[in-house]
């Protein structure tokens, strides 16, 4: 692992490098207190008192120089190594940035912690901890940092987020463009009139007179008129016909619907609250900062100005806004110690000046502050 490369970015956060500090510290004086008690029971309870005195001095001393030369080959610690954060060599350093710092320097850097370790009630780490904070360049380096050259980075994986797949319109078969025109009446047929059959002769009687001939009838068929022709459009309503609207011949029956739902997701609003309590619906550009100012020209609408206890909220730290497709946005504006977007437990640099899309349920960290964004509706 000796002089591999690490980027440099993103700088990891104070309260992670705490927790890294606290680890190694623990099992530090877990080991010395264990080497107390032996030395103790071995130099010290005989008698040898000053034998025991340099056997525990010389026993914290080795500790530090281990955990000194593991950190100066390998740019970790146990501490570290369950944090996710990494020592390597400073950008300001032009040969080696990013590797590890050396046997050397991690020496050094182990002896200042140390002595700021000393039982002080805690004076001594709270005064690396502000010169971190109170750190020029943003990179919360302090002065055990300054003198190693070195600065404490962010090793986490950054999961890339992937796109959302849209889903486009179902297709509705639109029932309502259909005319409604009543049936027409079935045809009658007619069959012709079949011929009688001839009965037997009537008997003889008288003979009768003659009679003049009547014309033959013929068999009346009947004939089923046509129905009539649906009644115009603007004589329809008189009739009890119900008026429906006619389709055009290039309309899109999918248009009204897929654009009704579109309709509907810009409308649908969204809110923020802050872990300060604060919250409030999105309705056009907010900014995000410990005294937040809008450039000239610009049209803000929300003006989020929030407390910072260690100084890392910049003044005019972020912004974020809704887009013209009804998506919330985030940016960074250029802030020190930048802006991260947490989506499902991941979190992720956001570059500054280079807008980010949120979705419902993420989370925004401006330096000390935390939002969280819920769709509503």
């Amino acid at each position: 692992m000796t002089g591999e490369t690490v980027p440099l970015t993103p700088v990891a956060d104070l309260d992670r490098r705490f927790y890294a500090f606290a680890i190694d510290r623990a099992i530090a004086w877990s080991l010395d207190a264990a080497a107390a008690v032996m030395i103790f029971q071995l130099l010290i309870e005989p008698g040898n008192v000053w034998a025991g005195v340099v056997a525990i001095i010389g026993v914290v001393v080795l500790v530090g120089a281990v955990f000194a030369v593991v950190l100066g080959l390998t740019g970790t610690s146990p501490g570290m190594g369950i944090s996710a954060i990494r020592v390597v060599r400073d950008s300001s350093v032009r040969e080696g940035s990013g590797t590890p710092i050396g046997v050397r320097d991690a020496l050094l850097r182990q002896l200042i912690l140390g002595v700021a370790a000393l039982p002080t009630l805690g004076l001594g780490v709270a005064t690396l901890a502000w010169t971190a904070v109170m750190d020029v360049d943003g990179r919360r380096r302090g002065w055990h940092d300054h003198v190693a050259h070195s600065v404490v980075v962010d090793v986490r994986p950054v999961v890339e987020e992937l796109p959302e797949e849209e889903s486009g319109p179902r297709h509705v078969v639109n029932l309502t463009a259909l005319r409604l025109v009543p049936a027409p009446a079935p045809e009658p047929v007619s069959s012709p009139a079949r011929a009688r059959r001839p009965s037997s002769p009537p008997p003889a009687g008288p003979p009768q007179p003659p009679t003049q001939p009547q014309p033959a009838r013929h068999a009346a068929v009947a004939i089923a008129p046509s129905p009539p022709p649906p009644p115009p459009a603007s004589s329809r309503q008189q009739l009890g016909y119900p008026l429906v609207p006619e389709p055009r011949p290039d309309a899109d029956p999918d248009a009204s619907v897929g654009g009704a739902h579109a309709a509907r997701a810009a409308r649908s609003p969204w809110r923020v609250r802050f872990d300060t309590g604060e919250s409030f619906l999105v309705e056009g550009l907010a900014l995000v900062g410990r005294r937040p100012e809008g450039r000239h020209g610009e049209q803000v609408q929300h003006l989020v100005q929030l407390p910072s206890s260690d100084m890392s909220l910049s003044k005019t730290h972020a912004q974020f806004q809704i887009a013209a497709d009804g998506a919330l946005v985030v940016m960074d504006r250029g802030s020190t110690n930048g802006s991260f977007l947490v989506r499902q437990g991941v979190p992720r640099g956001l570059p500054a000046g280079k807008a980010a899309t949120l979705v419902d349920g993420d989370h925004v960290r401006f330096g000390d502050r935390e939002m969280t964004v819920v769709r509503e509706g």
